[in-house]
């Protein structure tokens, strides 16, 4: 990347976030024509697959961007962004494992970045005003630079989808321009993320072409068992390979995406107010996700594990809404980092069928005490200090219902029972 500080042009400079598509490469002529100033496009890699991070920089220089940005932040994203949500659990709406939430946050701190080395005032990204990520990139790019301005030009500048494609002919802009395009997609290692189109009919069943990150549950292979290792609460081996937490995820993408692992289809409540029908693809997030909660429920005390589900909501939640870098974020990572002290330990599972089933746990950290558990001969268990726990346990119930009938209140008992012969 270039190292220039300064803009020798006097005018504005604008950070743009730039994937390479159509909408970007036409925002970076657009946005120049509509505010006066020089755009530098920023294209940040988190697994998203596709061209080469070069052809794209090219590409926005080719399209009018006086500097292009360019980072490979996939080691960066799976270990210090998808990591954390794994370690809490992370499941919006019990069902969607943050795919795109969770890139945008390391994306926004790159824009911030390019922008301080090249002393733009600015930061564009192409969200429409209907969505989340308007929310993400913009609550987190004042939250690390309060003094940056926010620009959305397909909410701010009519830079509708017709218009994108007419400019890119008009201009010659190096970038193909179709206007059947039936999905808009959002992809990285963790996931992808598919709506509109037909999905936007809630009775209509998703059609193959819609996946490509998993294949057809339905006909799967051969069943395929997998031994994961975690350390802390981080994946560090598969199979006894050490991996680290980006191989992790590409490797269990690949063996649970074979089983068609990972495909979700929910009506999910947008920050915005709107119910919007989203399909993900995930096998390997949902694969882990799965394996990480079983070994918590092995290694985690009960107490701290029931505290712990409430504070993984709150967390996805706060991702969800694009509060990645705010105050309760931070001070609930503390305390799912000290509930992964002891979650280390091997979890084996079965991938089939769209299944990802344990069957073996094991951890030196273990609270399983097989002696305790045990009905059979050898139970360390005194079964005689049950009576007295449960009378304890009981007491306020029992004097709460003592009262109740004492005035009155008692649950009625009086109607027949409806017993059948």
């Amino acid at each position: 990347m270039s190292e220039n500080t300064t803009t020798t042009s006097g005018k504005e400079r604008i950070v743009l976030a730039y994937s390479g598509g159509l909408d970007t490469s036409v925002a970076i002529g657009w946005i120049g024509e509509r505010t006066g100033a020089e755009v530098i496009a920023v294209a940040v890699d988190v697994g998203q697959g596709g061209e080469d991070l070069e052809v794209i920089r090219q590409r926005a220089l080719d399209c009018g961007a006086v500097e292009a940005y360019v980072a490979d932040a996939r080691e960066e994203f799976a270990t210090e962004y998808c990591m954390p949500a794994l370690k809490a659990n992370a499941m919006y709406m019990d069902a969607y494992p943050l795919v795109s939430a969770l890139s945008r946050p390391v994306i926004v701190k790159h824009l911030v970045r390019a922008a301080r080395q090249f002393g733009a005032t600015t930061v564009a990204h192409g969200c429409t005003g209907k969505g989340n990520d308007q929310v993400r990139f913009e609550v987190g790019i004042t939250s690390l630079a309060p003094d940056l301005k926010c620009l959305a030009p397909v909410r701010d500048l009519a830079l509708t989808r017709d218009v994108a494609i007419e400019y890119a002919e008009t201009h010659k802009l190096p970038i193909e321009t179709t206007k059947h395009n039936p999905f808009s997609i959002d992809q990285n290692v963790w996931g992808r993320a598919i709506e509109t189109g037909f999905l936007e009919d809630i009775w209509n069943e998703p059609t193959k072409d819609v996946y490509s990150y998993t294949d057809d549950p339905t006909y799967p292979p051969l069943p395929d068992e997998v031994v994961i290792t975690f350390k802390e609460g981080v994946p560090v081996a598969i199979d006894g390979h050490a991996v680290t937490p980006l191989q992790a995820i590409q490797e269990m993408n690949r063996r649970a995406g074979a089983q068609g692992i990972g495909r979700i289809d929910i009506v999910e409540d947008r920050l915005v107010g709107i119910k919007s029908r989203e399909v993900y693809e995930a096998p390997g997030a949902m694969a882990l996700l799965a394996a990480h909660k079983e070994l918590e429920n092995v290694t985690v005390e009960r107490e701290q594990a029931r505290f712990k589900r409430g504070v993984g909501q709150r967390w996805t939640e706060l991702v969800y809404d694009g509060q990645w870098f705010s105050p309760l974020k931070h001070s609930l990572d503390v305390f799912i980092d000290d509930t992964q002290r002891y979650v280390s330990g091997d979890i084996r599972m079965v991938l089939h069928g769209g299944r990802a089933t344990v069957t073996g746990r094991r951890s030196e950290q273990s609270l399983y005490d097989f002696n305790l558990a045990t009905y059979d001969t050898g139970d360390a268990f005194d079964q005689s200090h049950s009576k007295g726990f449960i009378e304890i346990y009981g007491m306020t119930s029992k004097l709460a219902a003592a009262r109740d009938v004492s005035f009155g209140n008692g649950v009625d008992l009086s109607a027949p029972a409806n017993l059948s012969a």
